[in-house]
């Protein structure tokens, strides 16, 4: 769709201004803009778009027009209006089947990375598994970290699988990722006693808490995704106790949880009892996000 750099200039004046009456950052206009016009920062600042006689943009400027009032008045994440987000050194497709992945969860991939490092299993070879895979955010991470491995995706999504199946092969890498929709390890029979490593980052909200979190999460993002039980830690419990007949010895576990999880899950990792030289590592922001454990 084309429209002129002063429609789209005009377009974004007042889409500026009503975001900050309406509480948004401004600057998602601009974001929108560099993903959907494929304007560059420096035309938005010095505004010299406006004298272009014509620019693509990927929906019609009246569609677009509708999806920022639903950002204002629903508050529809920006990510799902650009049906993109970054992440790593990706860009990857999203929609409302998949949560928009974390720059926090980037650090599961540094955490694998250090963890094979650390080991003397030759854990950068063989088979690494990504269980909720969503988007397929941690198995591209992973399969660009560890090109020697093969990831395996599971997701109980069929939307999901298709998002990242999509991502996949935008990006160059269905040759080392391979998909499969199921609850967990349930698909992954075969590989029992075989697994270099598992990283996940499952649901663990507790389910009362789902409501009250940003509307832009819990009106938009799948609850799926987000419900992790009456504590938050039903499907951390399940890892838990079904990742040690999968993984090898000296198999990597690890995952994200929520804020104020990090005891209880390194007890249950301690009580389960195959589990060896547990580790909690904090977010960027000193948060207890991540646990990382290997197979005795």
């Amino acid at each position: 769709m084309w429209v002129s750099g002063l429609e789209l200039w005009q377009w974004r004046n007042v889409a500026q201004k009503a975001a900050i009456a309406a509480g948004v950052s401004p600057r998602e206009v601009d974001w929108l803009l560099q993903e959907l016009a494929e304007l560059d920062k420096l035309a938005l600042r010095l505004e010299s778009f406006k004298d272009l006689p014509q620019i693509q943009l990927q929906l019609p400027l009246k569609e677009l027009d509708l999806l920022w009032q639903k950002r204002l008045d629903e508050r529809l994440p920006v990510q799902y209006i650009a049906a993109v987000a970054p992440w790593r050194q990706f860009k990857l497709a999203v929609s409302p089947a998949v949560l928009i992945p974390r720059p926090e969860t980037e650090c599961l991939i540094d955490l694998a990375v250090t963890a094979v490092k650390n080991s003397d299993h030759n854990l950068e070879q063989g088979h690494w598994v990504d269980l909720g895979t969503g988007s397929g955010a941690i198995a591209l991470g992973l399969a660009q970290a560890l090109p020697q491995a093969m990831i395996h995706a599971v997701d109980y999504s069929l939307d999901a699988l298709a998002i990242a199946q999509k991502n996949a092969q935008n990006l160059g890498f269905t040759n080392s990722i391979k998909f499969y929709q199921g609850s967990w390890w349930q698909p992954l029979e075969f590989l029992k006693g075989q697994v270099s490593g598992m990283v996940a980052n499952p649901p663990y909200i507790p389910t009362s808490l789902v409501p009250q979190l940003q509307p832009e999460v819990a009106n938009h993002e799948p609850h799926l995704a987000l419900d992790g039980g009456s504590d938050g830690l039903n499907c951390i419990k399940h890892l838990i106790q079904t990742s040690p007949v999968y993984l090898k010895p000296g198999g990597v576990w690890l995952l994200e949880m929520m804020a104020g999880q990090a005891e209880i899950v390194t007890e249950l990792l301690q009580n389960q009892g195959n589990y060896c030289n547990i580790e909690i590592h904090a977010d960027l922001a000193g948060i207890a996000r991540f646990a990382l454990a290997y197979r005795c």
